[in-house]
């Protein structure tokens, strides 16, 4: 089953390689005219809206019999009874050009959900419970463009995932501890759900972490108005943790590029600020670490047959602009690689076990204020 998994991984992993490119522009001029839409944003109607009341409306909750997000390597188990809550929030896997938004019934979409759900998501299942909202994403387009009907497809894609919070807030116990999470458009979403619903208020008190990963956060310009500080040592609670993946040679200039035409939470510019850089096999903010670190990486590459988990296989250090260098190109992974040795698509996959014990380890040391 579990090799199945990873041939799985390995065979889709193609598919899905546009829908995780979130600020590096694969190949833009030909993507545009590939995958942006031409029709102008239509909000989609309130009948296509999820209801979070019910279990329709989610990939992954309490209860379900086959949840994607419950996978586990050999040798890792499920809590057996978790107190906390994980709510992560799926990256794009919506591909449809003739719309701004995904649609809830689209079979290809879903089943990326499933994939990333079962390679990103389990990595917090071993000491919460997870819960992942289906919700009508922008579609990739929205990333290729800075056309106004991108923007209005993501504010629109926010807001269910805003609703769908709110209804996992009315669902689980009112004194579990909280773990917020999510991956390329779904950190960016979870930025956005920091900002207005964590921040200034006593919830953020209930939050173990907040894993950001594969978007960037600026450490001056967003970070303050986020309502968490970034986590610093591998115990601290109540904190934000972030990184973006690259190989070296490292040409983030696409990135780059981009985040400095934006503005931040703060409202000051983010041109020229440093991105919050969490190292994945230390748990500390800008910190370095060797291969030797690394507790095992979920490698999708079927020529490795029967190793799940590989341990020991990729190390990882905090440039001073705040991306993850993963040395040179690690093994097992080469085949996916987004232009300028990007390796967005393998945020989690690469420190799956770390990010496993890490979720461990502030949730032990979780007390709240």
């Amino acid at each position: 089953m579990v090799r199945k998994f990873l041939y799985v991984i390995a065979a889709l992993i193609t598919l899905v390689i546009v829908a995780g490119i979130g600020w590096a522009l694969f190949q833009k001029q030909l993507m545009t005219a590939a995958l942006v839409p031409t029709v102008p944003f239509t909000p989609q109607s309130d009948a296509s809206a999820p209801d979070y009341a019910t279990p329709a409306a989610w990939l992954s909750r309490p209860g379900f019999a086959n949840d994607p997000s419950r996978w586990t390597a050999p040798g890792y188990d499920l809590a057996k009874s978790p107190k906390a809550q994980t709510f992560f929030i799926t990256p794009t896997t919506a591909l449809d050009r003739s719309r701004w938004n995904g649609d809830l019934t689209d079979a290809a979409a879903n089943g990326r959900l499933n994939l990333f759900a079962s390679s990103q998501a389990s990595a917090f299942n071993g000491s919460t419970q997870v819960w992942a909202p289906r919700y009508r994403q922008a579609t990739i387009g929205a990333f290729l463009t800075d056309k106004a009907d991108a923007t209005r497809a993501l504010d629109f894609a926010y807001r269910d995932v805003l609703r769908a919070f709110d209804a996992f807030m009315a669902q689980v116990p009112a004194d579990a501890p909280i773990i917020l999470a999510g991956h390329s458009q779904g950190s960016l979403h979870l930025t956005r759900l920091l900002h207005d619903r964590v921040a200034g208020t006593l919830l953020a008190r209930r939050i173990v972490a907040a894993y950001v990963v594969g978007w960037p956060v600026s450490v001056t310009a967003d970070l303050p108005a986020l309502g968490l500080p970034a986590c610093t040592t591998a115990t601290d609670s109540s904190c934000i943790l972030s990184w973006q993946s690259f190989a070296e040679p490292a040409d983030p200039s696409q990135i780059l590029s981009l985040y400095d035409r934006t503005t931040g939470f703060t409202g000051r510019p983010r041109r020229g600020t440093a991105m919050l850089c969490t190292n994945p096999l230390t748990g500390t903010r800008d910190g370095t670490a060797p291969a030797a670190a690394n507790r095992g990486a979920l490698v999708p590459d079927a020529a490795l047959g029967s190793a799940d988990i590989v341990a020991g296989r990729v190390p990882a250090a905090c440039r001073p602009e705040g991306l993850l260098s993963v040395g040179t190109a690690p093994e097992g992974f080469g085949r996916f690689v987004l232009p300028g040795n990007n390796y967005h698509v393998f945020d989690y996959a690469m420190f799956w076990a770390n990010i496993r014990a890490d979720v461990a380890t502030r949730l032990a040391r979780f007390h709240p204020s």
